[in-house]
This record gives structure tokens, C-alpha cells and sequence, in this order.
């Protein structure tokens, strides 16, 4: 005996012109992703405060003059506080990816927000991986995105104060398209450069019980103690200076074609050695470095319980 079915028959679907629902990918590293921005509001917050507090220092400086000095100096004194602004960025966003590294990995276990996450379809790597790309790529791109921002509200501002002073036409001698591009490339090396640094503090935050600042900083500081009490000598601190800023000499030419320096407010495109800075074996020994410290911090949050 047979029963009518509720199956549509394929042949009727076709002949209807019904098409099957498509699913969505779940894309688990964009919503890992997201779900770091939505739970860390400092990671734009703070870039964004640098930023304000830098706009209220250059209306205070308005009122000082640039016309004073050569033509060389003016496009200097010009670029100096759009640089300065950029610098202020930059240390915010170092300092914004080296906090939230440090509690990424271990706010979750402190929490116990571990449990829940562990039990969504997310791997433990595309997690670890998804929190190194904050400090890698989005703060990058943010601050890019702001300073561009930023420079654009005190362009005219500037504009207005040197006309004010009678000297709006110099104004024309500051290439900020030129700088922007400057910021762009100085902020891909900074990441690439300090990828070790971040996936060291993701995998101390990802072993720590407790106080995960002293467990990445108090080591290394041991270490330079011991080697310069021990051997007299201070390699390894040389090494942590040379992650932190050695990328200078490797990715900027620091001085023109005459010997003279080069001044950091106002970099020339032809002053940028990418292909030098590609080629050092520092960066990728450090890049290989941040591989392993990722996948470890992964490998440890998924051995690792809430505390």
C-alpha cells in the first residue's frame, strides 16, 4: 500500500522554475572577526581620542607662524604637525595591539566566555588568527583611515590660518598626497616587522593564570639581566631593540643622495626601500617566528581551561 508523499518531485520543481534555497557560508573568520570589534570598542575608540587630542594641539598651534625660514624649512614646518599626528597614531595603535594581544587569549579564560565559544563550529586557530589580525590589519587600516581623515579637517584649517597671515600660498608646497602614501607603507612594514612581538604576547595570554603582563615582559627581562651579568654582553637586549625599531635603516633610505639626513616629517617617496626591506632575513625570521607563536597559542587554547 503507498501513501502520498509531501516531496516535490525534482521534475516538477524544474518544470516550475523553483530553485533550491542556497545556503551561506558561515565565513567564521569574518565573524570572528567582527565579534573582536563589537567586544573591544578600544581597538577605534582609542585610535579616535589620539586623534582629537591631536586636532586640539594643531588649533592651538594655528596661531604660531610658518612663513619664517627657507623654502626648504616651510614645507618642513608645513608637514610637521600632519606628521605629528601620524606618529601620535601610530604609538596609539602599538600600544592599543600590544594590550589587547596581551588579554585576547586570556580575558576569555577569566571570563569563562571560553566555554561559550568553544562550542560554536570556530577552530581554535581561525580564533587565534582572527585576534592577530586586529593588531595586523584592521588597527592598521583604521589608523590609515583616520589620519587620512584628520588630515583633511586640518588642511583647510591650515589654509584659513595662513591666510589669515598673508601666506596662503604656501600652503602649495606641502605634498600631502606624498605623505599619505608615506603613512600607508610605514604602517604595512610596522605590522610585518612586529608580528613576533603580537603573536608572543597571544601565546602568553594564552598559557598565563594570572598576571599575563609579567609572564611577557619579566622573562625577557631576566634574560638581558642574566646574559649582561653572566657573559658581559647584551645581544639579546639588542635583538628586542632591533624588533621594536631596527626596521628603519632596512625600509627607509635615512639619508639622500648627498649624505645629507633625511627628515622624518617630511619623507620622499624615493626615500622608501621596499625591495631592501623585503629582502632582510630579520623580517622573515620574524615572520616565521609569529607562525609558530600563533599556531602554539592556538594549540594551548585548545588544552586550555577557564580559570
Amino acid at each position: 500500500m503507498h501513501t502520498p508523499s509531501d516531496a516535490i518531485p525534482e521534475s516538477l520543481v524544474e518544470s516550475r522554475g523553483v530553485a533550491p534555497a542556497v545556503l551561506c557560508a558561515p565565513r567564521p573568520m569574518y565573524w570572528s572577526v567582527r565579534r573582536e570589534l563589537w567586544e573591544n570598542r578600544s581597538i577605534y575608540i582609542a585610535p579616535l581620542a589620539a586623534a582629537g587630542i591631536g586636532m586640539l594641539a594643531f588649533l592651538i598651534g594655528l596661531g604660531f607662524s610658518h612663513s619664517r625660514g627657507h623654502a626648504a624649512d616651510q614645507r618642513v614646518m608645513l608637514a610637521m604637525p600632519y606628521a605629528h599626528v601620524a606618529w601620535l597614531l601610530l604609538a596609539t595603535a602599538f600600544t592599543v595591539g600590544f594590550f589587547y594581544c596581551l588579554d585576547a587569549l586570556y580575558g576569555e579564560r577569566r571570563d569563562r566566555s571560553i566555554l561559550f565559544w568553544k562550542s560554536l563550529p570556530v577552530s581554535d586557530l581561525t580564533t587565534v588568527l582572527a585576534k592577530a589580525s586586529i593588531p595586523l590589519v584592521v588597527l592598521p587600516l583604521l589608523v590609515f583611515a583616520i589620519a587620512v581623515t584628520t588630515h583633511l579637517i586640518m588642511l583647510p584649517l591650515n589654509a584659513a590660518a595662513l591666510l589669515v597671515g598673508g601666506a596662503a600660498a604656501t600652503l602649495r608646497q606641502l605634498p600631502l598626497l606624498q605623505m599619505e602614501l608615506v603613512l600607508l607603507y610605514g604602517l604595512a612594514v610596522l605590522a610585518l616587522w612586529h608580528a613576533p612581538l603580537y603573536g608572543w604576547l597571544l601565546l602568553v595570554s594564552a598559557w598565563a593564570r594570572r598576571a599575563a603582563f609579567l609572564w611577557a615582559v619579566l622573562p625577557l627581562a631576566a634574560i638581558c639581566a642574566f646574559e649582561r651579568i653572566a657573559f658581559r654582553t647584551s645581544h639579546f637586549c639588542s635583538l628586542l631593540e632591533d624588533r621594536l625599531y631596527g626596521f628603519g635603516e632596512d625600509a627607509f633610505a635615512l639619508h639622500g643622495q648627498t649624505g645629507a639626513p633625511v627628515d622624518p616629517h617630511l619623507i620622499p617617496l624615493a626615500a622608501l626601500t621596499p625591495g631592501r626591506f623585503l629582502s632582510t632575513p630579520g623580517l622573515w625570521i620574524g615572520l616565521a617566528s609569529a607562525a609558530i607563536f600563533f599556531v602554539a597559542a592556538a594549540h594551548l587554547r585548545r588544552r586550555r581551561e577557564p580559570i
